[in-house]
């Protein structure tokens, strides 16, 4: 099985705003990067549609962290492009960044303020006014069943708590793109699936494009897309179902280390 490439896409424009909704949330093409003489990404190609759930999967070390540092621009892009609703990320970073969310593996709230604070705080470097940032803070806190925790101190949820509140700040400058590394890392059984029903909720309800990258093979459904990265490479990309089916596997487990055994074998991960 190869990797199937990401659709070339073009930048958005007054003339051609009306296509703009048929652009990828995000589109990754031939994307290479390198930590001196290693080779962390080689080739990526994929693309997340809109309105869609994409799982990214790897084993620690594959390349999925390098990728998100790259889409969020902490690292610059040494080969390939990535565009985010056609905004290319190196030449119109604002109009891209502005699109997109984030919630990285390691937590980023601040523990010893409220959670109304920390709302308040990613408001700001949102360029979003005080009472419109209060009025956003309310909604998501709602929607996130933590109003009554509205002035509570961070360090006072639990983990599962605080996840959803950095998924909560993560939206509120409206985002069309949302992306989660190792979302789940360190939570139970419950608040790891509570976790998956609200980003899968946001798919269905709200029209956002995810990427969740994980290592799980249980965070995964049938419907799902599916881009598996091993080694830097992508070894297969396209619906779970799909790949199952092309790989003659019974679920997503078997797929992968079908995937990982070939390429091993033929001693080239892209194969």
């Amino acid at each position: 099985m190869t990797a199937i490439d990401a659709p070339t896409v073009r930048e958005t424009s007054p003339d051609n705003r009306s296509s703009a909704a048929e652009l990828p949330a995000l589109s990754i093409d031939r994307l290479s990067h390198s930590y001196g003489p290693r080779r962390a990404l080689i080739d990526v190609s994929f693309a997340v549609a809109p309105a869609s759930f994409t799982a990214l999967l790897g084993l620690n070390g594959a390349g999925k962290s390098t990728l998100f540092s790259l889409v969020t621009r902490l690292f610059g892009v040494q080969t390939g492009r990535i565009s985010i609703f056609g905004h290319d990320i190196n030449r119109v970073p604002s109009e891209a960044l502005r699109l997109m969310g984030v919630v990285f593996q390691p937590r980023t709230l601040d523990l010893d303020l409220s959670l109304t604070q920390n709302l308040q705080y990613h408001a700001a470097l949102h360029g979003i006014a005080r009472r419109e940032a209060l009025k956003r803070a309310a909604e998501v806190l709602a929607r996130i069943d933590l109003a009554d925790r509205a002035g509570s101190k961070v360090r006072d949820l639990s983990g599962g708590q605080m996840r959803r509140l950095e998924i909560a700040r993560a939206l509120l400058h409206r985002p069309r793109l949302l992306l989660l590394d190792e979302a789940t890392v360190g939570l139970d059984v419950k608040a790891r699936a509570d976790i998956l029903s609200h980003v899968r909720r946001l798919v269905t309800e709200q029209g956002i494009g995810v990427l969740w990258a994980t290592h799980l093979f249980d965070e995964i459904v049938p419907s799902d897309h599916l881009v598996v990265l091993h080694q830097g490479r992508v070894l297969a990309h396209g619906e779970v179902s799909r790949v199952i089916d092309e790989t003659a596997t019974p679920d997503v487990g078997a797929a992968f280390a079908h995937l990982i055994k070939a390429a091993t074998k033929s001693g080239n991960p892209s194969s």
